[in-house]
C-alpha cells in the first residue's frame, strides 16, 4: 500500500450544508431556521448570562458592604487557651508551627483573647488582640509585635 493509495471510508466525507442559495436548493429563504423567532434572526445569541427574561443571578443576590481584597491582611488565628497548651515560654510563629497550631509560619499569626492564661509567656506573633493584651501583661507576660 501507498500513500497515494490511502482513501477516507465510504460515507465519512459528507458536503456541508449550503444554505441561503436560491429556493431550488430547498435550503433557500428562510435557510433551515424556520419562519419566525429569536433563533431565526442573523444574530440570535444573548450570552451566557442571559435567563430567558428571568430577573438575571446577578441582579438578584443583594449588593452589600465593601470587602477590598487587594489590600486584605489575613491572619492565621491563635486563641490564648491554645498557648496555654504549650510547654515553652517563649513563643513565635516558628514554635506554633512546630506545635502545630498554625499551618505556615511564614504567614501572619494574630493572637485573639479566648480562654485563660495561668503562666507568664513572651509572646512574638504579627498582632494582637485588646483582650489578649490585657490578659498576657496581667499575667506578668510580654505581648511583641513583629513585622
Amino acid at each position: 500500500m501507498q500513500l497515494n493509495d490511502l482513501r477516507a471510508p465510504r460515507g465519512a466525507k459528507k458536503n456541508r450544508k449550503r444554505v441561503g442559495r436560491g429556493i431550488g436548493s430547498t435550503r433557500g429563504k428562510t435557510s433551515t431556521r424556520g419562519m419566525s423567532g429569536q433563533n431565526s434572526r442573523k444574530s440570535p445569541g444573548l450570552g451566557a448570562h442571559f435567563e430567558g427574561g428571568q430577573m438575571p443571578l446577578i441582579r438578584r443576590i443583594p449588593k452589600r458592604g465593601f470587602n477590598n481584597k487587594r489590600f486584605a491582611r489575613s491572619f492565621q488565628i491563635v486563641n490564648l487557651s491554645d498557648l496555654e497548651k504549650i510547654g515553652l515560654s517563649d513563643i513565635d510563629p516558628n514554635v506554633l508551627k512546630s506545635s502545630g497550631l498554625i499551618r505556615y509560619s511564614n504567614k501572619p499569626v494574630k493572637v485573639l483573647g479566648n480562654g485563660q492564661l495561668k503562666k507568664k509567656l513572651k509572646i512574638s506573633v504579627h498582632a494582637f488582640s485588646a483582650t489578649a493584651i490585657e490578659k498576657i501583661e496581667a499575667n506578668g507576660g510580654e505581648a511583641k509585635v513583629i513585622e
